[in-house]
């Protein structure tokens, strides 16, 4: 989670140390007394006593993102008579101002959206591509084993930027004038650092000094901004003006391209001309499968989106054949959770094995997530001891989801990042903004589908989700963070599909993080206060963590008889739904 990626193993102990006390928060400026705040958890009065708060409600619109100042942006823009897509552009413009450790113009996007005038689902596919010179044998030739995990290799041809003009161009009803004018405000004016991105900064603070015009911009003073410190951008603000005079060609054929192209070249990079004019988001077919009588829907390779509907599958079909039922045990009982982790193990070993750009490998898409497929799995869960598996490297990452709906019934379900927190560590010259590593998901192994090519798609964690109902949209969703976004959303699905939670306590309730690469499974203090023993002796090889690497939720739930919005955040960040 470091600099480096850090082994899991290592960031089980990272969690462990934090549990039950804030990401590196001073104490408040009104405590007079040097012992630490643990306090006794109060309870709710209605509903779930562990909800962390009540769902929030619109009948105009709604938006949900992990940061309450975008989400507000976001809103604002619903409430001048933009519609779910315009949103959904100004809350990204703005969480690239907020949170530039996650998500930015350097980095991809993918969409999942209903459109209520053509009453159909929509996917977009806005994934960067290796540059014309990422090939294994350049990286040989520097006595590389992988490719960088930081620096100017690491980066692939952004995306982001393509993306917005093409909802923009498609669906939306305003320009990039109105949609990214407040962020260009947000980032000259200024904002507040909370404490999870003050820890981040903190964190990073050694990627964050390597390059010179990464230290000029994140690093003012020379040091990680404080905990309520004033981060300015300028150079994003103007970034975004840019964009609103020119579009996407201000980026793509003009001066910021210009200026990737001279860092490129100062750093030993293999960007080339040609490589921007490349960039075409894909509107694609979103992969679906059917769970207890919802469509549930994900982006097809080269992400993990496969991953979620092949582990509801197994659930559902292996559950009842193995007699674990989901709905019968709950989330108290040890084999519920068992059921959970195996049917994960063996979704992410078939993401490792097959998932890659499509355009360059043959994936066997329709088979993984089929029915037939998930029952022939069934023999591989014992319903009393732990599978052992084959390692695989786990993906980490900085990400931000956000979902907006609006007065019309469009619904939009969107993911962006750089990456791991802020990305290659690399800052575009005089622009303000951070490109991504995602490049360092490639591999040099030329047996593998994820082996880097030019042009080629790596693999993608990131995935936008949506469930329909009778052919209705009824939620979309989204869980940030790397590896833990498919087990994220198997896990917060099966909270309100199984169990009955509304959006907010699916999020709320207690999560597990099983890593491919070491086996571990880390349990949030509760649960693994209830379940954890049992688990042990059950074969896993369980741990104590908390929120850190749990991932961040937001969810918009379109109510059936009502049509009210009804919105959900992750306390694990700083999210915050907004509506109207």
């Amino acid at each position: 989670m470091h600099i480096q990626r850090l082994a899991f193993s290592t960031l089980i102990a990272f969690t462990t140390l934090l549990s039950g006390h804030a990401h590196a928060a001073p104490p408040s400026p009104a405590a007079t007394s040097a012992a630490p705040f643990d306090p006794v958890r109060g309870d709710r009065g209605y509903g779930w006593t562990g909800q962390t708060r009540s769902e929030v409600l619109g009948t105009h619109g709604l938006v949900a993102t992990s940061q309450p100042l975008a989400a507000g942006i976001g809103l604002d823009i619903l409430k001048r008579g933009g519609n779910a897509f315009d949103a959904a552009i100004a809350t990204a413009a703005a969480i690239n101002v907020v949170e530039p450790e996650s998500a930015g113009i350097g980095g991809d996007l993918f969409m999942i959206a209903w459109v209520a005038k053509e009453h159909r689902l929509v996917a977009l596919d806005s994934a960067g591509r290796a540059t014309s010179g990422a090939t294994p044998d350049h990286f040989r030739a520097r006595k590389l084993d992988a490719v960088p995990y930081t620096g100017i290799e690491s980066v692939v041809v952004p995306g982001t930027v393509a993306g917005w003009d093409a909802i923009q161009n498609r669906y939306g009803t305003m320009r990039f004038k109105e949609t990214l004018e407040p962020a260009a405000r947000l980032a000259e004016e200024g904002f507040a650092v909370t404490e999870r991105v003050a820890g981040e900064w903190q964190e990073y603070a050694a990627l964050l000094g390597k390059d010179p015009d990464t230290r000029s911009v994140y690093l003012p003073h020379g040091k990680p901004l404080p905990l309520y410190g004033i981060f300015r951008n300028p150079d994003l603000a103007r970034t975004f003006r840019l964009l609103e005079q020119g579009g996407a060609d201000a980026f793509y054929k003009g001066p910021i391209a210009e200026s990737i192209l001279r860092k490129s070249l100062a750093l030993g990079g293999t960007f080339a001309r040609s490589d921007f004019e490349k960039i075409r988001p894909q509107w694609v077919t979103p992969l679906t499968t059917s769970y207890r009588g919802y469509d549930i829907y994900e982006m097809p390779p080269s992400t993990q989106g496969v991953a979620v509907l092949e582990a509801l599958n197994l659930i559902e079909q292996c559950g009842p054949r193995i007699g674990i039922e989901p709905r019968k045990e709950g989330p108290r009982s040890p084999l519920y959770w068992h059921l959970l982790v195996e049917a994960k193990k063996i979704a992410y070993a078939d993401l490792r094995r097959y998932v890659g750009d499509p355009d360059f490998v043959s994936v066997p898409t329709k088979k993984l997530i089929s029915k037939a497929y998930a029952a022939a799995q069934c023999p591989r869960i014992d319903p009393h001891h732990a599978a052992i598996i084959e390692a695989n490297r786990d993906p980490v990452g900085g990400t931000v989801y956000l979902t907006t709906a609006d007065r019309f019934g469009n619904v939009v379900s969107l993911i962006f990042s750089v990456y791991d927190e802020f990305g290659s560590g690399i800052t575009v010259p005089g622009y303000g903004f951070l490109l991504n590593n995602r490049g360092a998901q490639f591999n040099l192994d030329d047996k593998s589908p994820n082996v880097i090519a030019p042009g080629k798609r790596p693999f993608y964690t990131i995935i936008p989700g949506f469930v329909m109902k009778d052919n209705k949209p009824f939620l979309s969703l989204g869980v940030m963070y790397g590896d833990q976004q498919a087990q994220g959303q198997m896990q917060v699905l099966e909270n309100m599909l199984d169990l009955g939670a509304n959006p907010q306590a699916a999020s709320d309730a207690a999560r597990f993080s099983h890593s491919q690469e070491t086996n571990d499974l880390v349990l949030e203090s509760e649960l693994y206060r209830i379940v954890g023993s049992s688990l042990k002796a059950m074969g896993h090889k369980v741990h104590e963590g908390n929120g850190l690497i749990m991932g961040g939720y937001q969810a918009i739930m379109i109510d059936p008889r009502s049509g009210v919005y009804r919105g959900a955040s992750d306390h694990r960040k700083d999210g915050a739904a907004v509506g109207y």
